[in-house]
């Protein structure tokens, strides 16, 4: 039962009947409604195993190989591009980690506040087809190669697309549970894959050695650079728009500053390194980008026992991530403001995308490289403009609280979220996108003219939408003034009505 907060019309207290927290084989039940008192739980640090295990499969090795392999730049060159991007990302995660436990609110629930309620359909909309169908497909197909190659490397015995129907039963399975069982998961699997990987990247490393100073001497090109920042920040921060969806769960005093660290560096440390296994097996002769899976395993980089464990390793980790995808993408899609009169309206959600996602990821088997590395470029063409409208929007709301403005029902509007957005979405990929299909004015002038070659400022595509879409919104806010909500200190333990279908609101 709940009982109406007179501070708020759309905030409620909780009554001493409220359910405790259930196992973490329970379905989580309901869609995206604040998690109350009665069921928060956990440790901060937690968050390094959560934001670590997802890093810990192929698709992160691969950000490494495309540096190399299709950048050109040397390993050490690489390496510092890497950690740049990671860096960013990491921040970026952190930061966000830590606006979860103050309402115990979803990622992309707390970004109605500098989009409203009904402009918020637009980065919710795009992260759920992102997270649920996109990213899902992209690494079940890495762990379905795997696990075909570990059981037959002429994939004769298990056909790929058989892996594929068991790796995507297996995502879904965890996804459809959900928030305690995947944090289950992933704190196992973070410590069986950590070690595992650990393994593969020192005898990478060991095979690789000394092609690395080889490949330390390429020409330094700043196009090649600015790819490879790129590539590697939108992997990393892939993540952000999830963040506090797994931070939501933490009790509300929870150190902030622990949980900055914790989500920063699981996320940080991960992606560095595997990312260096992957530049590092690139410098190898004979590795090939275009069956990167069966090239990292060969026997040039690793022996046969390391191979194998290594296959097992990726087939598990896509399962991590993938759990991941699924069950943020659901919470996205039902932050749209779509009502689903459900009680199993979230797992039935993940059901779906996983279904989707099969079919996706079924049809992208042939193709690998390329596809990939446009994928991870268009995530952060979307994800910097949303990090800076949110991280402004913040900023100038510092101090107030936002349970008058969440609720569905509130019908709260801040058209300067969607303008900034639409406008430096649209800008910096017309000027400085470098994609297959499209190169932006900007970057194609500076493009030697040489088939496949990479323009000399590279791709600024999210840097630019990042600066763009914070300084947008900080205009049209000080210009539209959108509706703010009362001092912090007022704001109630419980904010509801923020799921379309909670009747209570």
């Amino acid at each position: 039962m709940y009982r109406r907060d007179a501070r708020y019309p759309y905030a409620f207290a909780m009554s001493i009947t409220e359910a405790p927290r259930s196992r973490a084989t329970t379905v989580e039940p309901g869609g995206i409604e604040a998690i109350p008192a009665s069921r928060r739980h956990g440790s901060p640090w937690q968050l390094f195993a959560t934001w670590s295990a997802p890093n810990l499969e192929f698709a992160t090795v691969f950000v490494g190989v495309i540096a190399v392999a299709f950048f050109g730049l040397g390993f050490w060159q690489a390496m510092a591009a890497i950690v740049l991007g990671n860096a960013l990302g990491g921040v970026t995660q952190g930061i966000l980690s830590t606006w979860g436990p103050r309402e115990g609110l979803a990622q992309l629930v707390l970004s109605r506040t500098a989009f409203g309620t009904r402009g918020n359909i637009l980065p919710a909309g795009v992260n759920a087809i992102v997270a649920g169908i996109g990213w899902f497909a992209v690494n079940s197909v890495s762990g379905a190669f795997a696990l075909s190659y570990l059981v037959d490397p002429k994939l004769q015995t298990l056909p790929t697309w058989a892996s594929l129907i068991v790796i995507v039963i297996l995502e879904i399975v965890l996804a459809f549970v959900g928030h305690d069982l995947v944090q289950v998961f992933e704190r196992y699997s973070s410590i069986v894959l950590g070690i595992i990987f650990l393994i593969a990247v020192v005898t990478v490393f060991i095979s690789a050695k000394s092609a690395i100073g080889g490949h330390g001497s390429n020409a330094f090109t700043f196009g090649g650079f600015s790819l490879t920042v790129g590539a590697s920040f939108g992997y990393a921060a892939g993540w952000n728009p999830y963040a506090s969806d797994y931070s939501r769960y933490l009790p509300k005093g929870s150190s902030r500053k622990k949980i900055g660290w914790a989500a920063g560096l699981g996320n940080f440390v991960s992606c560095t390194i595997l990312m260096a296994a992957g530049a590092a097996a690139a410098t190898v002769a004979g590795y090939n980008p275009e069956n990167p899976t069966a090239s990292f395993v060969a026997p040039s980089l690793m022996p046969t026992w390391t191979a194998d464990i290594t296959l097992v390793a990726i087939a598990v980790g896509a399962i991590a991530a993938n759990a991941l995808n699924v069950y943020s993408g659901a919470m996205s899609f039902l932050a749209m403001g779509i009502k689903i009169p459900f009680k199993l309206r979230r797992a039935i959600v993940a059901l779906v995308f996983g279904v989707i996602g099969f079919i996706v990821a079924l049809t992208a088997l042939h193709d690998v490289g390329a596809t990939y590395t446009n994928f991870l470029l268009v995530i952060a063409y979307w994800i910097a403009p949303w990090l800076g409208i949110v991280f402004v929007d913040r900023l100038l709301r510092r101090g107030t609280a936002i349970s008058s403005l969440v609720p569905d029902k509130a019908k709260y509007r801040n058209w300067a979220g969607p303008i900034a957005f639409v406008i430096a979405v649209v800008v910096s990929i017309w000027l400085f996108a470098d994609q297959l299909s499209f190169v932006g004015i900007i970057a194609n002038a500076t493009t030697p003219h040489v088939k496949f070659a990479i323009p000399a400022i590279g791709d600024l595509t999210a840097l630019v939408g990042f600066v763009l879409g914070g300084m947008l919104y900080f205009i049209l806010f000080t210009a539209l003034k959108p509706k703010l909500g009362g001092p912090l200190a007022t704001e109630p333990d419980l904010i509801v009505g923020v799921d379309a279908a909670d009747a209570v609101a």
